[in-house]
């Protein structure tokens, strides 16, 4: 759901993320029209290393179970 939202609103994939500075940048980079493609790369890019983030929280939490 989120890569579909960064494909349309890259800028929204951020404020969903709670990142609302890189949101909010994004959206000025996204106002123009050369900027959508960065963007877009960005908020991808960005959504991969959250989901690694979350993975590697988990990982800690379960050797800190044990």
């Amino acid at each position: 759901m989120r890569f579909l939202i960064a494909l349309f609103f890259p800028w929204l994939t951020f404020f969903i993320m709670g990142k609302p500075l890189q949101g909010i940048l994004c959206l000025l980079l996204q106002i123009t029209l050369i900027g959508w493609m960065p963007a877009t790369i960005w908020a991808f890019a960005s959504i991969s290393s959250f989901n690694a983030d979350r993975r590697t929280d988990k990982l800690i939490q379960a050797v800190k179970v044990r």
